[in-house]
């Protein structure tokens, strides 16, 4: 007998143990990660952005933006609703931990006919009334509402961490759309200046063929000019409006009546910023935090679907008070209760349990390669910005000299043009190349300005888990790949 007892608590000691939780798998070795990045990094820039990035480019209006999307955006308004879902459903796994309890009361009351000898029946009625305290609880003996309380809190993780990405996605567009509002109104600036120049030039073309100096075929060439040009105006403008709708739409406000005041890119900075440790985006990046967390949660998942095999045991208990009159319900003398244990094990279930648990197992793989291309991912988002960040400023200064020195070719042109010194070739191909390099420089500004704004992105925008007061701590934070 003492065999037989020392034999099954072994067995029960070996279940307990295989239904604890387990540490997630290695999604990342450390070796895995570089250790710089190999991009050109500015020498002067500030390590890392801080939360309010955006206040780098020297733009009021933009950071008034940035508050009001904050408060207003509706994908942001959606996230924290999630975020509320979510922590919900951590309360509701949580409750699995306590006892049910349910207070219940009744009352009855019923007749019948009584037979009399040789007279007949007589009504006989009653009343019954009842007041009970009933409680039931599931022990957790083998971890399973631990392991769906800890799978429950990992998601409410996730989704503060999306609810970040969100955040980030939008300060990100606002900033991209509300330089591309001003960027293509500095175009079509540009555009009417060129209009301007090129009515100017048809002006002294239909003098010159009034005089007889110049042709039919001169005049005919520049009026294609100045059609061509007044061309290009419409489908800018119609760019511009289509812009300036999306800024309103991530503003949370209706596209009629939204407006901004700046009218070109002038006054706006391309803030410098450089990433420290590549290491450092698994705790900087709100997507890789997600992707983390919900690979914690499947793992989770996973011992709860080990733990269902294991039996369930349960303990209930009720007391109460049952009588015939209300008066005397709350009497020791009505006073009833019960108390019992059962032990639930499932002997088969058509491989329910089993499916699953390969259910499960396939989440987790799954996340395990999620997680592992969210940070690979991430890793290249930085490298290719820093690129950008550093090809196009050299690029703006290269397109910088040769639009003022274009813009010095066409002056002379045209006063050449004007004295009868240059032909109208000369003008319209001098005219030409100013142009293309205007526009080309804008386009090129704005490249410039959004490639940081790809950075900031990149980064995290300033997030870190350290400094999210909604995240877990550090202590409950420990990225995969770096043991803490």
């Amino acid at each position: 007998m003492k065999v037989l007892l020392r034999s099954a608590l072994l067995a029960a000691c070996g279940i307990t143990v295989a239904a604890c939780s387990t540490e997630p798998p290695v999604a990342l070795k450390t070796s895995e990660m570089p250790p710089a990045f190999v991009a050109p990094v500015a020498s002067n820039a500030q390590v890392w952005p801080s939360t309010d990035w955006w206040t780098g480019f020297s733009s009021p209006e933009l950071t008034t933006l940035e508050t009001t999307a904050q408060q207003s955006n509706l994908d942001l308004a959606a996230a924290a609703a999630r975020v509320i879902q979510a922590r919900g459903n951590t309360g509701i796994a949580a409750s699995a931990l306590f006892p049910a309890v349910d207070l219940s009361a009744s009352g009855q009351r019923s007749g019948s006919k009584v037979p009399l000898s040789q007279s007949g029946t007589v009504d006989a009625s009653g009343n019954t009334f009842g007041l009970s305290l009933n409680a039931s609880y599931e022990l957790d003996f083998w971890g399973l509402a631990q392991d769906n309380l800890r799978a429950a809190r990992n998601s409410a993780r996730s989704a503060i961490y999306a609810q970040r990405v969100v955040a980030l996605t939008v300060t990100a567009d606002v900033a991209d759309t509300y330089l591309d509002v001003l960027a293509l109104r500095e175009r079509i600036a540009i555009a009417r200046q060129n209009l301007g120049a090129a009515k100017r030039i048809l002006t002294i073309t239909e003098a010159k063929v009034t005089n007889g100096v110049s042709s039919n075929l001169e005049l005919a060439q520049q009026r294609a000019i100045v059609a061509a040009v007044e061309a290009t105006i419409p489908n800018l403008e119609e760019q511009e409006r289509e812009a300036r709708y999306a800024l309103a739409v991530l503003e949370g406000r209706i596209p009629e009546g939204f407006d901004v005041t700046a009218q070109s890119l002038e006054g706006v900075v391309a803030p410098v910023v450089a990433p420290g440790m590549p290491a450092e985006l698994l705790v900087r990046r709100p997507d890789i935090a997600g992707a983390e967390a919900d690979l914690r949660a499947a793992h989770a998942n996973v011992d709860a679907a080990r733990a269902a095999f294991l039996p369930a045991i349960g303990l209930t208990g009720s007391g109460g008070y049952a009588s015939s009159a209300i008066s005397s319900l709350i009497n020791p003398s009505s006073l009833a209760w019960t108390i019992g244990a059962s032990l639930l094990q499932t002997v088969f279930d058509g491989g329910a349990k089993t499916s699953q648990l390969d259910v499960n197992k396939g989440r987790e793989t799954e996340l395990v390669a999620d997680y592992r291309h969210t940070v690979f991912n991430a890793l290249s988002d930085v490298e290719s910005s820093l690129g950008q960040v550093s090809s196009l400023a050299d690029q703006q200064r290269f397109t910088t000299a040769q639009v003022n020195a274009a813009a010095e070719a066409f002056r002379i042109s045209e006063l050449q043009y004007r004295e009868g010194v240059a032909d109208l070739l000369a003008v319209l191909q001098t005219q030409q190349t100013l142009f293309t390099a205007q526009d080309t420089l804008v386009q090129i500004k704005l490249a410039r300005l959004q490639s940081n704004i790809s950075l900031y992105r990149a980064l995290g925008g300033g997030w870190s888990v350290d400094q999210d007061k909604d995240a877990p701590t550090r202590n409950e934070f420990n990225p995969l790949p770096i043991p803490l």
